[in-house]
């Protein structure tokens, strides 16, 4: 075997974790972790909203190399999977540098080597780039008309401001999100006056969370990962496979609906008008008595603009508030990195994306070699753990990098072969539920680049081998 190759992973979340603790298990220890942040956990250090949770149980929203024996719920709290993740990441530690944000990346030519620049001024080098910012990490806020004129104070719900004190205000939530359904419920209680403003209503189904007690064997914390993902393959099929089983899906929403909400203004008002599957579907058994509450108000009508004193409707009404909170999720459609990445030929990735993010399996593009994305293009699901897609996208980077390490080759996918990837992708989600449905899973144009259009099961197979096949040498273009 030749020297290990030197990697650099920006990010230090699930994925950017996931990939330096697999490096570290291979016996690849030459790589650094840039992280913008003061600590690790990504996601699940920056939203801190009331009630965050995560709505997979957390057997399986875990790494399968490092269970952990005790959660103290089946569907663990934002605190406890930020602990788990700092302890798993502590073999790591050392080799993570916090505060190091990565405003550039460019790939250089005559050396085959990877130049990441930070806003610092610093400089690093690799032989392989893996991005690993996720697709969640730009909150999206709504163009709306007289935004700067709101006089209260205002957040988004991933900057959660818990220096506002909402005791006895009257709080506007701008959306029905996942977020939404965990933090609404939550602060319901305490505010005087809460209205939630609704564009679509979401499909909800009840959520069989349980407080655990004691550890877990270990062979009984794989049976309940292996049903676990089992019980989301299902899921995923369900919502995949027509009409007749969407509407099982719905009937079942339907029911959780009408147990939970009596008044039939109300429970109309929250009946969705999409197929199952086709936006997120919720796992809730708070949400809808919260909505149900004599001091909390449900809107259904379009906001038109945002005024000194509340927000307008379409129908002329304004909506005093005190608090604006925007639970309107994320920007993630377009794959807006925050960092400038150049490849061969001064190659600028979101130009050659062009607005439509796309990479062979969701980690390579022709054009950048030695780079890996990590819950990248087409890797996100609709009803399973994404860290089961996410360790798949490990195993399949250590290949590479043992690849590199013995062929001392430059790794760039073949265009061919990334195109024709992409043409199944665009094909197979065009007749899926995402594509019936306007969503935070499409951009403007309606194309989908979030979502992967099957089961894990198929992906955990098309990635188990690096092809090399699909590869392409690369050669320096420029004359030394």
């Amino acid at each position: 075997m030749r020297a290990q190759p030197e990697v650099v992973v920006i990010g230090a979340g699930f994925g950017g974790l996931g990939v330096a603790l697999s490096l570290h298990r291979a016996g690849f220890d030459r790589f650094t972790v840039l992280e913008r942040a003061s600590d690790a956990g990504g996601v699940w250090r920056d939203n801190t909203y009331p009630g965050a949770a995560c709505d997979v149980p957390s057997s399986l929203y875990s790494y399968s190399f490092a269970p952990s024996t005790s959660w103290p719920r089946r569907y663990s709290a934002q605190p406890d999977i930020l602990r788990y993740l700092r302890t798993t990441a502590a073999v790591v530690r050392d080799r993570i540098r916090f505060g190091a944000e990565v405003v550039a990346a460019s790939f250089d030519e005559t050396r085959t080597r990877w130049r990441v620049d930070l806003a610092d001024g610093g400089t690093v080098e690799a032989d392989v780039l893996v991005c690993a910012v996720g697709q969640l990490s730009t909150p999206s806020i709504p163009a709306l008309p007289g935004l700067g004129n709101f006089t209260g104070e205002v957040f988004h719900s991933a900057a959660w401001r818990h220096d506002v004190d909402l005791r006895g205000k009257r709080v506007a939530v701008v959306g029905t999100g996942a977020s939404a359904a965990q933090f609404v419920p939550r602060i319901a209680p305490v505010t005087g006056r809460l209205t939630v403003f609704q564009r679509s209503a979401p499909h909800v189904l009840p959520k069989p969370d349980a407080r655990l007690t004691g550890r877990s064997h270990p062979s009984r914390l794989r049976a309940a990962r292996g049903g676990v993902w089992l019980a989301g393959e299902a899921l995923t099929g369900l919502l995949n496979a027509g009409r007749l089983s969407r509407a099982l899906v719905a009937a079942v929403a339907a029911a959780h609906r009408r147990v939970q909400v009596r008044d039939p203004a109300l429970r109309a008002a929250l009946r969705p008008a999409t197929q199952p599957g086709c936006k997120r579907v919720l796992f809730s058994n708070d949400w809808y008595p919260a909505l149900t509450r004599p001091d909390v108000g449900v809107v259904t009508e379009p906001i038109t603009e945002v005024t000194e004193n509340g927000l307008r409707t379409g129908d002329g009404r304004e909506h005093p508030a005190d608090v604006l909170i925007w639970g309107t999720g994320f920007t993630v459609a377009g794959f807006g990195l925050p960092l400038r990445i150049t490849g061969r030929r001064g190659q600028d990735l979101a130009g050659a994306w062009a607005g439509r993010a796309r990479a062979h399996l969701g980690l390579t593009v022709p054009g950048f070699p030695n780079l890996f994305l990590v819950y990248g293009p087409n890797t996100n699901l609709g009803g399973n753990s994404v860290i089961t897609m996410i360790e798949a996208q490990c195993r399949y980077v250590v290949s590479a990098v043992r690849h590199l390490a013995e062929t001392g080759t430059v790794l760039e996918v073949r265009r061919d072969v990334a195109e024709a990837f992409d043409r199944e992708m665009t094909a197979r989600l065009a007749k899926g539920v995402w594509s019936t449905c306007s969503s935070w899973y499409r951009t403007a144009d309606g194309a989908i680049t979030t979502n992967w259009p099957g089961g894990t099961w198929e992906y955990l197979r098309r990635t188990a081998r690096l092809r090399a096949e699909d590869f392409e040498p690369v050669h320096s273009t420029v004359e030394v």
